[in-house]
């Protein structure tokens, strides 16, 4: 029996979720390696949640070192199908300004080293991407964080950089140039796994700097990110809390039918491993 709906992931100075009721910890396997922590599952606003600091606890993985893979199939596994992710991100237009919040509807890929697939090793899926955050899902998160007196951006594109360092600054010109709205190193590669495993996915993306783009503001740093974040953190958990009062009991989008057309390999040629590997994700579609 699923034990979650809603998954939550923390990032930055988000490493657990106020509010829950009922909550223990759970400590997964998964194909994929170990997710980055445990998932606390609970009641939040009488809804059935799963919460994972993306980093771990005391913030142990870099944005590169995440095992995205177990993290975005331990949620499946635990039966969640709407996803939602805390992010701090810099801003790349002056009037994205640091403690507001966007909710990104586009991504662009400027990573290097991400394994952001659970598809290969003896099967072959290709999933539609153009619309890569759920409509309902986002609509939801929109209306949330209004209601929480959030100053909300709707829509925008987060650049998604591989880090771990900042950018230099005519890296961070030519994104402004490209017409690109926020940038962080970590949305992307869950929105990917996400649209793979069938689950509606959002980013509230937490607004903390100007990277290093505005010659009069304060460069981006750890110690401006923190900071920034102690303002903010409040505001992004009620957002979250308003928002899974909002979300309907079934996943009703095209989000869950995401490889209903996708899957390439003939059943018959998909290996018995590769079935039980993928069970949670692609074992609906091989009965």
């Amino acid at each position: 029996m699923p034990e979650a709906e809603i998954g939550i992931i923390g990032g930055t100075g988000l490493y657990e979720m106020e509010g829950f009721a009922e909550s223990h910890s759970v400590v997964l396997e998964t194909p994929f390696g170990d997710p980055s922590d445990a998932y606390v599952l609970g009641k939040l606003e009488g809804r059935n949640v799963a919460f994972l600091p993306r980093h771990g606890r005391g913030h142990r993985f870099m944005p590169h070192e995440i095992n995205y893979r177990a993290n975005l199939y331990g949620f499946k596994k635990l039966g969640v199908k709407w996803l939602i992710s805390m992010s701090a991100v810099g801003s790349l237009k002056e009037e994205l300004r640091p403690t507001e919040v966007v909710i990104p509807d586009q991504f662009y890929d400027r990573t290097k080293t991400r394994k952001d697939t659970f598809f290969g090793d003896g099967i072959v899926a290709h999933v539609s991407f153009g619309d890569p955050v759920c409509k309902g899902l986002f609509r939801i998160l929109v209306e949330a964080g209004k209601e929480a007196g959030a100053v909300v951006h709707v829509g925008g594109t987060y650049v998604n950089m591989e880090g771990p360092a900042f950018s230099t600054r005519a890296e961070s010109n030519t994104y402004r140039k490209q017409g690109f709205d926020v940038i962080g190193m970590t949305n992307l590669t869950q929105a990917k796994l996400a649209r793979e495993a069938e689950m509606c996915y959002v980013t509230i993306a937490m607004v903390t700097d100007y990277d290093c783009w505005k010659r009069d503001a304060e460069e981006v740093s750890v110690e401006t990110i923190v900071r920034v974040l102690q303002q903010n953190a409040q505001m992004a958990q009620n957002i979250v809390k308003l928002a899974v009062t909002k979300i309907p009991p079934d996943q009703e989008c095209e989000c869950a039918r995401a490889l209903e057309t996708a899957i390439l390999t003939r059943p018959e040629d998909i290996s018995e491993e590769v079935r039980q590997r993928l069970a949670p994700i692609i074992g609906k579609y091989l009965k």
